[in-house]
């Protein structure tokens, strides 16, 4: 029953703490789209993908206090740090989840910032696409965020960084 909450506790485990709700997104769908066994299911949103269901899984992890969720103002927004807590650590000891290369890879996702995350995404969300296609739509649905073509050119190297870590 909790064998998908037990996998993203493994995330957390690996990380230490995650800061941001779209980090946490962002990680989450990065590793399924580069072939970690997440199923949460992504729609494009204002963000880049976002899951719902993944907010939910989070939200009933907090509520079991597996993991806990700290608010902090920033400026003119709250942010959000997650870390796993004794209860999530011992019930992670007695499941059997274990994915091959995760921790490292979540380990380097966490090191990157979120705007890079999301644009990382945003490029494999469209990944049916062509290049110029894709940086077309990054142009277009992410005019706020400035993408130039160089960062959009290293999220395509970076993407087949973590696809070589795996093999």
């Amino acid at each position: 029953m909790l064998k998908e909450h037990a996998k993203l506790m493994g995330v957390f485990a690996a990380c230490g703490e995650v800061i941001g709700r779209k980090k946490l997104q962002k990680i989450i769908y990065i590793a399924k789209k580069i072939s970690f066994p997440f199923q949460e299911k992504f729609e494009f949103h204002f963000y880049g993908p976002y899951s719902e269901e993944l907010t939910l899984r989070v939200e009933e992890l907090c509520n079991m206090e597996f993991i806990d969720e700290v608010r902090e103002k920033k400026g003119g927004y709250y942010q959000y740090r997650y870390t796993l807590t004794e209860e999530g650590e011992a019930f992670l000891k007695h499941t059997e989840v274990d994915i091959p290369h995760l921790k490292e890879t979540v380990v380097e996702m966490n090191s990157q910032s979120a705007r890079f995350l999301e644009l990382v995404s945003t490029v494999l969300y469209f990944d049916t696409l062509t290049r110029e296609e894709v940086t077309e739509k990054i142009f277009t649905l992410k005019r706020k965020q400035r993408y130039t073509e160089e960062e959009i050119q290293e999220a395509y190297g970076y993407i087949e960084q973590l696809k070589t870590q795996l093999q």
